[in-house]
């Protein structure tokens, strides 16, 4: 045996001899021997940094709540073919989207459903039909204006903002654009139309107009290339991410300690799992709902963030059809007097060549209807159909998602209300301790989104595997980081027909 042998072996003596003399169980021996992380939440962000921390070679356990991995990515094969209930588009279909590397490698199809990259309403509107209450079909040429005045509007909403020291919500700031400019507030049919934009804002924050704040509601930053629909679902990505991870479905975690040697993890049928440290990836709305005991508290700080931050509700309708009897769009509106009263379909045949439509309230409107039964909510949503096309045919199979409500997430996605700093974000995600977070709710850059939750997924992974290595005493600093290696670009399948 050579001399380094030999030093190592007194090493492990000696470290040994120091975790006996402090009391370290022979499971916190193990730990301490192998550098561990916990990652606690399976959607996208929690699948991201266990795949990036296990190919770093650390030690890493995944405990998921649900009986299945995506959280609020969850593709349903029900039909026969597969349909979204949670995120089913790409926000931003270029080279620079974090994720464009692993869909284009894994040869997935997008449907691009815009070319801009607008988060209020598609600028290529001959890909929608709107409709009133009467079933009579909205001149394309009065959508366009309506259009050109809600940007107007819009322009209005920054002028009032830099008037104004304190925040107020995007209604008030339009009641208030309203007052000063009275033809901006539109009458008739073009007021109804005016309302399907405004609803149509709403459903990308998936929260109502009085409770998105003025003054924060544009700070998130928008990728080029328009908006994809990935046409096969995104569970390919997330199996693709957890290929051969330690996954532990159905561990729903109750109270997760963190000491000065690691952190311990305690699961609702009382197991415990420990390791040097762990990834807290779970969504905004079961943060909130404080399921999970933090010893010690969480910091003031970490709390406030997680109490302020706004967490909106947007669902799902979808309804299967025996075949198309609708025109050849992307989406069906239906304008109304409020917003709460106006909706829209997309139409999956276009991307698919599948026979359904996807109805999505958003805000109140979806909180209302997760009120519903499945079947009453299918029922409500086919109703609205029928106002716009009364020779519709009855759906032969619906699916209805309930974020709002379902208590593994309890809301869909994270956005700026009233009053409250935007930099919450960034204080969700900075680590306490050994604890590191990430979700799409801590990404500063492109929060709500799936590639938000993936690349705080990475960049959490890339704090923690620093910080337990440190701790082993094995980092290098000139080790390469986690996603450094230039990834290998292969082009993103793209169809618009």
């Amino acid at each position: 045996m050579d001399s380094s042998s030999n030093s190592n072996s007194n090493s492990n003596k000696s470290n040994s001899q120091i975790m006996k003399a402090v009391g370290v169980s022979s499971v916190e021996r193990r730990v301490a021997g192998v550098p561990s992380v916990i990652v606690i939440g399976g959607g996208f962000a929690g699948i991201a940094a266990a795949r990036a921390l296990h190919d770093a070679s650390i030690k890493v356990v995944l405990l998921e709540s649900r009986d299945r991995l995506g959280g609020r990515v969850h593709t349903n094969y029900s039909f026969g073919f597969p349909v979204d209930l949670g995120a089913s588009w790409l926000h931003g279909v270029c080279n620079e989207n974090p994720l464009a590397p692993l869909i284009g490698k894994l040869g997935l199809p997008l449907y691009r459903t815009s070319g801009d990259n607008s988060v209020l309403y598609d600028h290529d509107l001959e890909s929608y039909a709107l409709f009133d209450m009467e079933g009579k079909q909205v001149p394309q040429e009065l959508v366009t204006e309506v259009g050109e005045v809600f940007e107007s509007i819009l322009k209005e909403c920054d002028k009032i903002r830099d008037e104004y020291m304190d925040d107020i919500s995007i209604q008030q700031a339009f009641e208030i654009a309203f007052e000063r400019n009275p033809k901006l507030r539109l009458e008739g049919l073009s007021y109804k139309v005016l309302q399907w934009y405004l609803c149509r804002m709403e459903g990308w924050f998936a929260a109502d107009a009085d409770t998105i704040s003025l003054k924060y509601w544009d700070q998130e930053e928008l990728l080029p290339g328009g908006h994809g629909l990935m046409v096969r679902g995104y569970l390919p990505v997330i199996n693709t991410l957890a290929k051969g991870l330690d996954i532990r479905l159905n561990h729903r975690v109750k109270n997760v300690v963190r000491q000065y040697n690691g952190v311990t993890v305690t699961v609702e049928d009382g197991r415990t799992f420990k390791a040097d440290a762990a990834v807290i990836a779970v969504p905004l709305g079961v943060l909130k709902s404080k399921r999970i005991k933090f010893e010690p508290k969480l910091p003031e700080w970490k709390e406030s963030a997680i109490d302020d931050l706004g967490v909106g509700v947007e669902n799902k309708i979808i309804l299967h059809f025996e075949k198309v009897f609708w025109p050849n769009v992307e989406f069906l509106g239906v304008v109304a007097d409020t917003s709460y009263s106006c909706s829209y379909f997309l139409n999956l045949h276009k991307a698919t060549s599948h026979p359904v439509l996807v109805y999505m309230p958003a805000g109140r409107l979806a909180r209302d209807i997760e009120k519903m039964s499945d079947e009453a909510a299918a029922n409500f949503a086919f109703t609205q159909l029928q106002k716009i096309l009364p020779d519709a045919s009855i759906p032969i199979q619906y699916l209805v998602s309930r974020w709002g409500s379902d208590e593994n997430s309890l809301g869909s996605y994270s956005y700026d209300i009233v009053g409250k700093p935007h930099d919450l974000y960034e204080r969700l995600r900075v680590p306490v301790d050994n604890l590191f977070f990430a979700g799409e709710a801590t990404s500063v850059l492109y929060p709500g989104s799936v590639h938000g939750a993936y690349s705080t997924g990475v960049m959490a992974a890339e704090e923690c595997r620093m910080r337990v290595l440190e701790r082993h005493g094995e980092l290098d600093l000139f080790q390469r980081v986690l996603g450094e290696d230039n990834p290998v670009l292969v082009p993103l399948l793209i169809s618009r027909l």
